[in-house]
C-alpha cells in the first residue's frame, strides 16, 4: 500500500488548468483498481492519493501519466507501508484477512 504525497511546484493559477485532466487520471486508476482514495490537501497545497501496487516502480510508472506530473506543476513524496489492518471493506481488495 502507498501514501503519495502531491505537492505544487508551481502556483494554483498554473495548476488549475491541468485539474480535470488529474481527475480522468485519478478516474482512470480507481477504474483499474490501483487508487482507493484521493483528495485535496488543506490548505490547497496539493493532495494525497492512497494507493495500491504490488511494488512501488509500479506506482512511480503510473504516475508518470498524470498531467500534474507531466507539466510540471506538482511533485511527489510515495510513502509505501504494510496495512496489517484495515476495515472490512478493503480487506477483501488488499488480499488480506482482517
Amino acid at each position: 500500500m502507498f501514501v503519495i504525497i502531491v505537492d505544487y511546484v508551481k502556483p494554483l493559477a498554473d495548476v488549475d488548468p491541468w485539474l480535470e485532466a488529474h481527475r480522468a487520471f485519478l478516474r482512470e486508476q480507481y477504474a483499474a483498481g490501483r487508487f482507493l482514495a484521493s483528495g485535496p490537501r488543506r490548505p490547497r497545497t496539493g493532495g494525497v492519493i492512497l494507493a495500491h501496487a504490488r511494488e512501488r516502480a509500479e506506482v512511480e510508472a503510473l504516475l508518470e501519466n498524470d498531467p500534474f506530473k507531466r507539466e510540471g506543476v506538482a511533485a511527489y513524496t510515495i510513502l509505501e507501508f504494510d496495512p496489517v489492518m484495515t476495515c472490512p471493506e478493503l480487506a477483501p481488495v488488499l488480499g488480506k484477512p482482517r
